[in-house]
């Protein structure tokens, strides 16, 4: 097993890293690589937590510009991160790894309601937990969900897997002089409205000094070199040093 730099992570998946090649929905494919990415890490001796987005069913923010009330649109959002949780842990006990699937709306016929200190233990008992339904309030993104959670549960660092190696000056789709950053500062990130996070959860971060990893989390292997303390895709932190 290799040497862990990380030894307890919040990974933060967006909706779209379930579809796999789909255009909608779940692909089971997908599903079962991230299980085992996270199997993998998780055997080699490191504490995880997860948030999913819900981007692959429902959008609360862009739906409210359709028509949809903003708070109503958001409780959907929410509602769409349980049943991608529940897919997720579908896809983790399949390949025996013990899972939890916590949420910030009780809904306790189908999973826990969100108790920290149950959390942390079952973290520290080596299950891994998903916490689903954001942060149980509208207008607040998964992204703000993962950065709380994540300062909650102590975390040592927070993994934002996306479908791109990093942060960008530009869309690197489009534009192909587009330059990776290696590192940033937050404040950086907050005063270049670079895409990374919201500006509430980069805060929320930068407060409580919890360095940020944007990783390319469709490359195979990626999880575990960062676990172990590779320099994978762009590490936000910081100012000092």
């Amino acid at each position: 097993m290799p040497k862990l730099k990380y030894h307890r992570i919040l990974l933060k998946l967006s909706g779209e890293a379930l579809m796999g090649d789909l255009s909608y929905g779940l692909d089971p494919a997908a599903l079962r690589r991230i299980a085992e990415e996270i199997r993998d890490v998780k055997e080699a001796g490191t504490q995880i937590g997860v948030v999913i987005g819900a981007g692959n069913i429902f959008r609360g923010a862009p739906a409210s510009q359709d028509g949809f009330d903003r708070v109503s649109a958001d409780y959907m959002g929410m509602l769409a991160t349980v049943i991608n949780s529940l897919a997720l842990q579908d896809a983790l006990q399949k390949i025996g790894v013990h899972t939890r699937v916590q949420t910030a709306i009780e809904m306790q016929e189908v999973a826990e309601p969100y108790i920290r200190q149950r959390a942390m233990r079952h973290l520290e008992k080596g299950r891994v937990v998903i916490f689903a339904a954001g942060t149980g309030n509208p207008y607040f993104t998964t992204d703000t969900a993962a950065s709380l959670r994540a300062v909650e549960i102590e975390a040592d660092v927070l993994l934002k897997g996306t479908k791109v190696d990093g942060v960008y000056d530009a869309d690197p789709m489009k534009d192909a002089h587009a330059k990776r950053y290696e590192r940033l500062e937050y404040i950086q990130v907050l005063n270049g409205r670079l895409e990374v996070m919201d500006a509430t959860a980069i805060s929320l971060c930068m407060e409580n000094k919890l360095p940020i990893i944007v990783f390319n989390v469709q490359q195979r292997g990626n999880l575990m070199k960062i676990v172990a303390g590779e320099p994978i895709g762009t590490l936000v932190e910081g100012g000092e040093g």
